[in-house]
């Protein structure tokens, strides 16, 4: 959320960002109606003060006995109600549509943000790591998954309908062994990890702001008011809602837990193997700091390189893009995706994204410090996916395969799966 003395004063610009986010929203309409929010408050106001001046009037004219002035004060005294409630029902009206607008105003992008429409407009800023060669017939993570007998989608499917599977013996703890070697990676760099409520009431998701505009990728549990989260995200930053932190150091959560997204809009893509699925686990990070922008700068670059250390321990090849505006959430003021190689691809596959969102979720989710006049201020808020799975299983089963099959585990997994250096197939190991 914006502040809207804010956006008075940056309409065009709040406008630009809604048009580039694709929301459709009016600025201009939402400023008319909240002048017109403010003229009713006023005069709501004032003939309330002006009531309980005739009220007090009333009393001393019956005391002092004159009747009749009191009885013609009565009378306007109801006229004035009257109008008071058209007042406060107009008013009622308006405050509700300038709340629904409010929540549609997305936030502002940072300068250097690049323009564009969708995710092909996102710009390059730096690879690590050598594209993956075979000089044979590489498999995809499919093919792998079943020689190994570690994923099985036609039986997830069975269980669970499209975009379902079941992860079994290495591929189960190839997905084990990836979130704890992030969870631990975000231990050694002062992150607190938390476990936390998957399933959240609707204010912690229009609060952390996804809704109202993601509404149809989160899955609703009918008639309890609760939803399942699409991130940690959504209940680690809503562990402070309602209160005033300390920020002297930056607040440090991580969170590794199952995410349920529907994946509307995506019908008839990547609906092959386990790219985009309704069911995932996810390492999140999320960084509560002071309302500084060089320090949020400096806290988004920091989250990110832990992604990419990750992906170095992971062995694998990579590259960061900057998120155009186009491809960008409501809430998010700047953003950077991290794209790992996927040989059946033939290109970079998003696995991680950072996003700096100022004071837009804080705001929101009225999450204050004191800066140094002591006064209150909101927050800035980021937010990181340190790991996704079993997404990142699509580049570490088709990057580290072998021509005979077989697969070699990165070094720093090896503690994480009993010391194996290598799945090889069933046949081989007989």
């Amino acid at each position: 959320m914006l502040d809207m003395k804010w956006i008075r004063a940056h309409a065009d610009e709040v406008q630009a960002a809604a048009d580039g986010k694709k929301i459709k929203v009016s600025v201009r309409e939402l400023l008319t109606l909240d002048e017109e929010r403010r003229r009713l408050l006023q005069e709501t106001e004032e003939g309330r003060r002006l009531r309980n001046a005739w009220s007090a009037e009333i009393g001393k004219l019956m005391q002092t006995g004159d009747r009749a002035q009191a009885e013609e004060l009565r009378t306007r005294v109801k006229e004035l109600n009257d109008k008071l409630q058209q007042n406060e029902t107009k008013l009622a009206d308006v405050q509700e549509e300038v709340t629904r607008l409010q929540w549609l105003v997305p936030n502002v992008v940072s300068p250097d943000t690049p323009a564009g429409a969708s995710d092909e407009d996102n710009v390059e800023v730096r690879r690590v790591g050598e594209i993956t060669k075979f000089d044979y017939d590489a498999k995809d993570h499919v093919e792998l998954g079943e020689m190994h007998d570690m994923i099985d989608i036609a039986r997830g499917v069975k269980i669970g309908g499209t975009r379902s599977y079941v992860l079994k013996a290495a591929g189960l703890l190839l997905h084990r062994a990836v979130q704890q070697l992030a969870l631990d990676l975000l231990l050694k760099k002062g992150f607190t990890p938390m476990e936390v409520p998957l399933m959240v009431r609707e204010e912690a998701l229009v609060n952390t702001g996804f809704f109202p505009t993601g509404r149809d990728q989160v899955y609703e549990l009918e008639g309890e008011n609760k939803w399942l989260v699409g991130t940690s995200e959504v209940p680690l930053v809503s562990y402070y809602m309602d209160e005033v932190v300390d920020v002297a150091e930056p607040i440090r959560l991580a969170a590794m837990s199952t995410c349920f997204r529907s994946e509307v809009g995506s019908g008839g893509r990547d609906v092959r193997g386990l790219y985009r699925v309704h069911q995932f686990s996810k390492v999140e990070q999320v960084i509560i700091c002071a309302p500084d922008a060089d320090e949020s700068e400096r806290m988004l670059q920091e989250i990110t390189g832990h992604a990419e250390e990750l992906l170095q321990l992971l062995e694998l090849p990579y590259r960061v893009v900057a998120v155009c505006i186009g491809d960008m959430s409501q809430k998010t003021y700047k953003q950077y995706d991290i794209e790992t190689w996927m040989p059946s691809r033939g290109a970079y596959g998003e696995t991680h994204s950072s996003s700096n969102l100022h004071d837009f979720q804080a705001r929101r989710s009225n999450i204050r410090c004191r800066n140094a006049e002591g006064k209150l201020v909101y927050c800035h808020t980021l937010n990181n996916t340190a790991v996704a799975s079993p997404r990142i299983l699509i580049p570490l089963l088709e990057n580290h395969q072998l021509e005979d099959g077989s697969i070699r585990i990165p070094a720093a997994l090896r503690p994480y799966m009993g010391g194996l250096e290598y799945l090889k197939l069933p046949e081989a190991e007989k």
